[in-house]
């Protein structure tokens, strides 16, 4: 770039000077020891490599394969923490509804910060003591495995215990068993329950309770064989603490032929006025 003369608006020419060339001089390439300035041609090794040597398909294969599973487990352990997670069904409580061996996903955004509804099927943590104590599983040569899986989420976790009924009564709510027809009632509605377990007519087993704040009652659909609110009145009042849901029962994910959505059935519980 030719210098400026910071009093003039022309560009000056600049004369050569020791070590320098005059712009209008050409200045002679001078090639590098060893043939390696411009215009000569690089070395053979050289060029090889710059190409460089291909890679291996199967490693490349194997880095999209550990990728993938990188990012499902991720996904998986994300979900299970925040959305959904998996529970195995143990018993014949919530026949029809929910049979032995079906595996179900929670949502576990209820009771927060959605909030629970009449209906709903909850799983919830067993801090009363209903159940029975269970015997401390031995190790076997997959437990390893089944507790990573467990882990992020892809097999049930069955290192607590959990029982799974369905909500009848909200905080504040009244609810009696039974009224002259035999029906359950919640504010004074009684309800058509059509979740019961149609094998067998409920046997009447009377109770009159309303629900503190912070809590709710439970029953399950299989009425007669089902040790729930009205079973542990002995037991903080039969009532279950809201703290201890765990989240509501959305789908039936397995066996395959049961795929579906649990339904909190709300026309059973549409004309139940509210508590107070």
């Amino acid at each position: 770039m030719p210098e400026i003369d910071p009093g003039s608006s022309e560009p000056q020419q600049t004369s050569a000077g020791p070590g320098r060339h005059a712009a209008h001089e050409p200045v002679a390439e001078v090639p590098a020891p060893g043939g390696s300035g411009p215009g000569s041609a690089a070395p053979a090794g050289a060029r090889r490599q710059e190409k460089g040597s291909p890679r291996n398909p199967f490693l490349l294969w194997l880095k999209e394969i550990a990728t993938v599973v990188v990012i499902a487990v991720v996904l998986s352990f994300l979900i299970k923490t925040f959305l959904f997670r998996a529970f195995y069904i143990p018993s014949e409580s919530m026949v029809n509804t929910l049979d032995i061996n079906d595996r179900i996903f929670v949502n576990l955004l209820v009771p927060e910060p959605f909030a629970l509804e009449r209906g709903d099927v909850v799983v919830f943590k067993d801090t009363k003591g209903w159940l029975p104590p269970t015997p401390q599983k031995a190790d076997g040569p997959f437990t390893v495995v089944e507790d990573g899986l467990t882990f992020v989420g892809l097999l049930p976790d069955n290192s607590e215990q959990h029982l799974v009924k369905r909500v009848i009564g909200l905080p504040g709510d009244h609810v009696v068993c039974c009224d002259a027809g035999g029906k359950i009632t919640v504010n004074g509605a009684g309800l058509d329950e059509a979740y019961v377990n149609p094998a067998e007519v409920p046997a009447v087993r009377t109770f009159d309770v309303v629900v503190p704040q912070g809590k709710v009652w439970v029953m399950g659909d299989n009425r007669n064989h089902s040790a729930d609110s009205r079973a542990h009145t002995d037991t903080n009042g039969g009532f279950v603490d809201m703290a201890d849901i765990e989240g509501k029962a959305a789908v039936i994910a397995w066996p395959m032929n049961r795929w579906a959505a649990l339904n909190n059935y709300p026309d059973v519980f549409k004309n139940v006025p509210s508590a107070g």
